[in-house]
């Protein structure tokens, strides 16, 4: 709803084409601009309501331009009138908020017992949001809207719980505070007439099956007080918004993607560092060093930019190097950019944000904490240091800079990966296909049967539960009575005495409840907690350098016995990666297809084993090793999914015949294809494993396995079985196609090696991807 608005400061728009010419005449400058985009203006599209709304909305969205409405914006206000729930996915700054504010003021002002529910990914987003609705409400409607967080004051929530008709909150308070003392919100949970899901792309994944469960407890606890909701979903455009929407709520939904709000157009450049001798073989000048030098050339020509980074501690990084690039060159500017943060103090990010709306600031260097649609005024150019991670990610990151009538600049710096690589030799890939599918597992074992325990807290488990929680019910019921955590009653299964507040050990953003937490050793001082235990194993071992706010800590020890790492401050000028090693064994095979070189690929059950065994120290920007140290830690195993592949015999005799290394070809083809999958599915490359062999004890065959990095899956080996051919194909144009002669980080070397990067044939890998694709040399 803020999209016509007039910023407080206007500057001239920028001339993006002159801009990137201007870069081809740079000292510095080495080819790097590999494809320019030029995205057309785009005209808005307008609708009329059909149902029209309240005289005084109506007059109050006249008084701030907001009328007509666009088209989505109509369509989906139409859908909330016949009674259906709607997702609303379209590009950022798209004016989606609309879609849901007006509903739930109109709602509100017809009926004041009425209530909303609204839920946003960060206590920032929610702050964000209050502020444009209570702007947007006429003072004659008499809003009681209020934020409940872990911000809250504790004299201001028995207030909010009496009185609040919309209550704005985030998906942990709802998991933790709200469901489980829901006779507390009893006034509200009865009027509740719609429930919003803002950023609902980004429930995806682990945090997006928990999600699903949670909101199916909030549908439960509805009803026992008689109320039956509409969902409204808003998201990024992505390719599955409506099966998304149905998989997190358990409802259908309408979807409404036709986008009506107006663009100015936009000049896209894929930047590709340049390739350098590092004296232990070719690797690409660093993305985030690039970044810099861009960023710091833009706000040299005050054009207001967010430069995006994968890091809390790029943040920091990129924002010094610029910091230090404009005291050389425009010492006045030079206090104009800043970095941020998610985990920054809220008074320090609203500062940020404020600063940087109202024209004080010129630039920021941002995690994708500002991804979201956080209003912080208009903006001209975004930097994207590395591909995001999805196609969803980068439009959001792309579109967070732009005017309505006026251009705007995005570039994309390619990092030396194979996902990024492949991109920067294959713009029409990102550019003509469409974005990926979100997936969730609600229904997996892990993840549901704890939201089973706090269900039954909030109120009995029946039988006719199963028809909200999936067929699994049962299955998970009867083994949480096994284990005695639940007792059957006369009427359903109750909590057992033994089992006090299950929300508080069920972490959203984990698979398992097991975690780990980091204390500063000396003061005890408790940094941080909730750390899943595989990330763990790999981020809190001895001798490893953790990021806590941006400041780094050096792990003194980790306690196994009392899951707790202690760290102290550390100035460490390196970086560390853990390196670890993996077995993968197969339990159970659930489909399996032929492919067209006389493969035959699997979907199944695996269990996986992994150990830390080393870690690696390494240098900022350069990413170059500095050194291996061993560790001694504990074997990590767990159930998951999993896709895997055979070799056809004639392509492995071929791999033999050339006198190439088998399982080094294996290995590349291993790494490269867990470096493309995210193209097609909405994950990171941390999210999945894999694995291969010139022999494996259950294939009987030389295999290679890729599986989700989380006991019971989340949906992305599976999505990679249905679309293998086409990873097949991607891989082997990362591989081929790169211009490095024995492998590089490009292609076929993996950060997260456990065996740092030994086996690799570059050469075998192309034979084996090529037999696998039917093809022969």
């Amino acid at each position: 709803m803020r999209a016509r608005l007039k910023p407080v400061l206007h500057c001239p728009p920028m001339d993006a084409r002159a801009f990137l010419d201007e870069l081809r005449g740079r000292p510095w400058y080495q080819g790097q601009l590999v494809h320019v985009e030029s995205l057309p203006r785009r005209p808005a599209g307008y609708a009329d309501l059909e149902t029209p709304l309240p005289d005084l909305l109506e007059s109050t969205l006249k008084d701030r331009g907001l009328l007509p409405l666009y088209g989505h914006q109509a369509d989906a206000l139409a859908a909330l009138v016949a009674g259906r729930n709607v997702v609303v996915a379209t590009p950022a700054a798209s004016g989606k908020s609309l879609c849901y504010h007006l509903p739930l003021l109109q709602s509100v002002m017809e009926d004041p017992g009425g209530g909303a529910l609204l839920l946003y990914p960060t206590k920032a987003l929610a702050q964000d949001q209050l502020r444009a609705l209570t702007a947007l409400a006429p003072p004659e409607a008499g809003l009681r809207a209020a934020i409940y967080d872990g911000d809250t004051p504790q004299p201001e929530r028995g207030g909010i719980r009496r009185r609040a008709q919309v209550l704005l909150t985030n998906p942990d308070m709802l998991h933790v505070g709200i469901l489980p003392n829901h006779r507390a919100w009893g006034s509200l949970l009865q009027g509740l007439r719609y429930v919003v899901v803002d950023e609902a792309h980004v429930y995806r994944g682990v945090f997006g099956s928990h999600m699903a469960d949670v909101l199916r407890r909030l549908r439960r606890i509805c009803a026992r007080y008689g109320a039956r909701p509409q969902f409204i979903l808003c998201s990024a455009t992505i390719a599955n918004p409506g099966e998304l929407a149905e998989a997190l709520v358990g409802l259908p939904f309408d979807e409404v993607t036709a986008d009506g709000a107006p663009s100015g157009g936009r000049e896209f450049a894929f930047w590709n560092p340049p390739l350098r001798d590092g004296g232990d073989g070719y690797r690409r000048r660093s993305a985030a060093g690039e970044a810099a030098r861009l960023f710091a050339d833009l706000v040299e020509r005050n054009v207001r930019t967010l430069t995006f980074v994968r890091t809390r501690r790029q943040a920091e990084l990129v924002y010094r190097s610029v910091r230090d690039l404009l005291q050389q060159e425009a010492p006045p500017l030079a206090a104009k950019v800043a970095p941020y943060r998610g985990t920054y103090l809220p008074e320090d990010r609203r500062r940020i944000e404020a600063d940087l709306a109202q024209g004080r600031l010129l630039g920021v260097a941002t995690t994708n904490a500002l991804e979201l649609g956080i209003d912080i005024g208009h903006l001209d150019a975004s930097v994207l240091t590395g591909y995001p991670g999805s196609v969803a990610s980068t439009w959001q990151q792309a579109g967070r800079s732009g005017r309505r009538e006026d251009s705007s600049l995005a570039v994309l710096v390619g990092r030396d990966d194979p996902l990024d690589q492949y991109l920067m030799r294959h713009p029409d890939f990102f550019f003509g296909r469409p974005h990926e599918h979100a997936r969730i597992a609600p229904e997996n074992p892990y993840i549901l049967a704890p939201h089973l325990l706090c269900a039954a807290y909030e109120s009995p488990l029946t039988p006719s539960d199963e028809g909200l929680f999936g067929p699994s019910f049962s299955s998970l019921v009867e083994g949480l009575v096994e284990q005695g955590l639940i007792k059957k009653g006369r009427v359903g299964w109750f909590l057992a005495p033994s089992v006090t507040y299950p929300a508080k050990d069920t972490n959203l953003r984990a698979a398992t409840s097991e975690s780990y937490s980091v204390v500063e050793e000396g003061t005890g001082r408790l940094l941080e907690t909730g750390i899943e235990v595989s990330s763990a194993m790999r981020q809190l071992h001895p001798g490893a350098v953790y990021l806590h706010r941006g400041e780094p800590y050096l792990v003194e020890e980790l306690d196994l016995d009392s899951r707790t790492a202690l760290v102290s401050a550390s100035d460490a000028d390196y970086y560390t990666q853990s390196r670890d090693l993996t077995d993968t064994r197969v339990l159970q095979v659930h489909r399996q297809k032929a492919a067209p070189g006389d493969a035959t690929v699997f979907y199944g059950e695996v269990e996986v084993t992994s150990q830390v065994v080393a870690f690696a120290r390494m240098a900022p920007y350069t990413e170059k090793p500095l050194g291996l140290a061993p560790l001694s830690l504990p074997q990590h195993r767990f159930r998951t999914t999993a896709l895997w592949f055979d070799i056809p015999p004639r392509t492995i005799d071929r791999v033999l015949d050339e006198g190439l290394d088998l399982a080094g070809g294996l290995h590349a083809a291993e790494h490269a294809a867990i470096g493309v999958l995210p193209l097609f599915a909405l994950c990171d490359r941390n999210d999945i494993g894999g694995l291969s062999t010139a022999l494996h004890p259950d294939t009987g065959a030389a295999a290679v396995f890729i599986h989700d990095g989380y006991p019971g899956g989340i949906g992305i080996a599976e999505h990679g079985f249905e679309v293998v051919t086409e990873l097949w194909h991607a891989t082997l144009q990362a591989v081929e196609e790169c211009p490095c002669q024995g492998g590089c980080p490009g292609c076929i070397q993996s950060p997260k090696c456990g065996n740092n990067n030994y086996p690799l044939d570059k050469a075998a890998a192309v034979i084996l991807l090529r037999g696998l694709l039917g093809g022969g040399r």
